[in-house]
């Protein structure tokens, strides 16, 4: 048998994915990233209207279609006060594509990449497939990145910067001060800033600010996808913003790995981004409410967690077996050092069920404490 390319090697199974086949069919999941709330109905019609019509038997532009991208461009001008030309844009699929070519665009054999440790398991595993080295850096107390560490970490071979804010798998959410710095350091160091703003929606305290916004340089990507904020999570559907120049080279990337996002795909994001945002709100204030429920219940089993800010996950500090007794006893969750060597002595839980379904893994949860105390 040939060999296999050494990038690919480096690569391995999700830590996630391993702790979903280990669990039995009637676990409750709480390893999922993905809402449980429907596709909200008028961004389904819009696909089903462009299938009939026929609209989507054909490529689109390697780009996307102008008009999502001129609803993506109304988008950030909205909700991130940014000027967005639609040419600057790619409709990618999904965030891992945009992330993906954001990374295959920026980096050389070699050069570093800084990101959060605990942080997005891809952003590890697409450095490796770019060919770059991973370099990780550790997280504040509160489990935000400072933007101080970043700095000490850049050197003559880094070429970009992750920052995830709301953050997977953490839930931290980062000041419009530290933005402000993330933006200053990729300036100043000349370094790409790619941030990753797919929860940008689900922010419970604070706000949600983006480093594009003092960005004078071009040194900053956006990356963002409907995922997460439509509960579009299999659509597969998302988009990659930054300077003309950038754009450019991640085309060149995309237009030979993907041609352009599912078509069908392109119109339901459009109407889901022009359409009534009521279902983003309901999405936010239900995991809020979960997210309230369940910090409640880890005080009561004396669990330290730090207080996840958006997104719709939670990181508690556990003991050492508690990963393994709750799995046991048919709940997922996931053991923090999926996400990191800094993820070691944590455990992921996300809230995205609902809360019947929560409060039932809690209890069990909660036995599991006690066995492991015992």
């Amino acid at each position: 048998m040939t060999e296999f390319s050494s990038r690919v090697e480096q690569v391995s199974i999700s830590g996630i994915r391993e702790v979903f086949e280990a669990a039995g069919e009637d676990a409750i999941n709480l390893g999922l990233g993905q809402p449980d709330f429907p596709t909200p109905d008028h961004a389904r019609e819009a696909a089903v209207d462009a299938i009939r019509s026929g609209k989507v038997d054909a490529y689109t532009s390697n780009k996307g279609t102008l008009e999502l991208r001129e609803a993506i461009a109304e988008k950030h001008d909205r909700d991130n006060d940014l000027a967005v030309d639609p040419e600057d844009v790619i409709a990618t699929s999904g965030g891992s594509e945009a992330l993906h070519i954001a990374l295959e665009a920026h980096v050389d054999a070699g050069d570093e990449v800084v990101f959060p440790d605990p942080g997005f398991v891809s952003y590890d595993a697409l450095t490796h497939l770019a060919g770059g080295t991973p370099k990780p850096v550790g997280l504040r107390e509160d489990l935000t990145m400072d933007p101080a560490t970043v700095e000490d970490a850049i050197t003559e071979d880094t070429a970009a910067f992750v920052v995830n804010s709301p953050a997977n798998p953490t839930g931290a959410v980062q000041s419009p001060e530290d933005m402000r710095e993330f933006a200053r350091i990729a300036s100043e160091h000349d370094v790409l800033c790619i941030s990753d703003e797919v929860y940008e929606h689900q922010v419970f305290e604070g706000e949600h600010r983006s480093p594009a916004e003092f960005d004078e340089t071009g040194n900053v990507v956006v990356v963002n996808a409907c995922s997460k904020a439509y509960s579009m999570t299999g659509w597969r559907l998302g988009w990659v913003t930054g300077s003309n120049e950038r754009i450019e080279r991640m085309l060149r990337v995309h237009q030979y790995a993907q041609a352009c996002a599912s078509a069908p795909a392109q119109y339901a994001a459009e109407a889901a981004l022009t359409g009534p945002q009521d279902p983003v709100v309901e999405m936010r204030e239900a995991f809020e409410a979960r997210r309230d429920v369940l910090l409640e219940g880890f005080e009561e089993m004396g669990l330290e967690c730090p207080t996840p800010k958006g997104a719709f996950y939670a990181m508690p500090k556990v003991p050492e077996g508690w990963v393994e007794e709750v799995i046991d006893r048919g709940v997922v969750v996931v053991p923090g050092d999926a996400f990191g060597e800094n993820g070691d002595g944590y455990a992921r839980i996300s809230y995205a069920t609902d809360m019947e379904t929560l409060k039932e893994a809690i209890d069990i949860m909660a036995e599991a404490t006690a066995a492991i105390r015992e």
